[in-house]
């Protein structure tokens, strides 16, 4: 299923693809709450005219590894976004299969989600979320694992701030920009009252004024 962000209803180089890994939710025995709550979050954070390709499947490694390369290879997504699937249960396989489809594997951003995890429970130790890049001869995206719970989703992409704003421990999409910037997708602009991005002064571009 393909959505475009309302940022202006201007045509999205942008395109990012959400995949919700769930056995019951794809099944029909409840509603999935993982993609509208990544949809609900970027449409806040990114100023950057973008499309949304979506993807809910079940817990099934060779499903998972699949959908992956159709939304890198085919649909030509920058970035990939999976919710669900990264615990320990013998059906958690997300993270496995997500290896299997990357060709470097980026385990910063699983580290960084744990940390801010490690704030509200101890066992956020138990998570396994990775990333990767997977790259083709003339394309390369971004994929990510992240938590199943919408509230988890939210403090592992914008971070967590005191009662008066200041960055307690940060999120990881602060760092998705640049990343996307160096493995030659579009220059993606965010709200800086969500997640301010970071780039280095000599990667930084005039803002858009359009």
């Amino acid at each position: 299923m393909s959505l475009t962000n309302k940022v202006d209803e201007l045509p999205a180089d942008l395109v990012i693809g959400l995949v919700s890994v769930s056995d019951r939710a794809s099944g029909g025995v409840y509603e999935d709450k993982g993609i509208p709550a990544l949809q609900v979050w970027l449409q806040s954070a990114i100023t950057t005219p973008f499309r949304v390709e979506t993807r809910l499947i079940p817990d099934d490694r060779a499903s998972i590894e699949r959908t992956l390369v159709e939304l890198v290879d085919t649909a030509r997504c920058h970035l990939v976004l999976t919710t669900g699937g990264t615990g320990p249960a013998r059906r958690d396989v997300t993270p496995e299969a997500t290896l299997a489809i990357g060709t470097k594997e980026m385990p910063g951003f699983g580290e960084q989600m744990r940390q801010i995890s490690l704030q509200f429970v101890p066992t956020a130790i138990l998570s396994r979320q990775t990333a990767v890049i997977r790259e083709t001869e003339d394309h390369a995206a971004l994929v990510m694992n992240l938590p199943g719970q919408p509230k988890s989703i939210k403090e592992t992409l914008e971070g967590l701030k005191d009662a008066d704003g200041k960055s307690i421990v940060g999120g990881i999409f602060a760092a998705v920009p640049y990343c996307i910037d160096l493995i030659g997708g579009p220059y993606m602009e965010t709200n800086p009252d969500v997640c301010k991005a970071f780039r280095p002064k000599s990667a930084l571009r005039p803002a858009n004024k359009e």
